[in-house]
């Protein structure tokens, strides 16, 4: 069965870390390329962090530049997003997603959900005192 599963969300204070994983079952992830998006209530989804499938480019929004790091584990067959400084504007559920394995697509990714095709059930992020 293929399937992502995120983890790691939970309750933090602001300015604490969380280490959120994406791992892939059923499929081998290293051959996608892997974006992280969050959506908070009322709002619309929003694109995160992205890693390319060649693991040579990473793009990340404004609002997280310099705060998140998007890396892959090859052998764990997992992606994850270490999220440092984090602020009570991070409070969403965030979701993993892969894209098409095209070999044009390699050493590319993007922000946007509609270039992504499949998805994790998401991991809740809170940041509060």
């Amino acid at each position: 069965q293929v399937q992502l599963v995120e983890s790691g969300g939970g309750l933090v204070q602001p300015g604490g870390s969380l280490r959120l994983s994406c791992a892939a079952s059923g499929f081998t992830l290293n051959y996608y390329g892997v974006g992280w998006f969050r959506q908070a209530p009322g709002k619309e989804r929003e694109g995160v962090s992205c890693i390319s499938s060649s693991d040579s480019r990473t793009y990340y929004s404004d609002s997280v530049q310099g705060r998140f790091t998007i890396s892959r584990d090859t052998a764990k067959n997992t992606v994850y997003l270490q999220m440092n400084s984090l602020k009570p504007e991070d409070t969403a559920v965030y979701y993993c997603a892969t894209d098409d394995p095209s070999p044009v697509r390699r050493n590319t990714c993007y922000l946007e959900d509609y270039e992504y095709n499949d998805w994790g059930q998401g991991t809740q992020v809170t940041v509060s005192s």
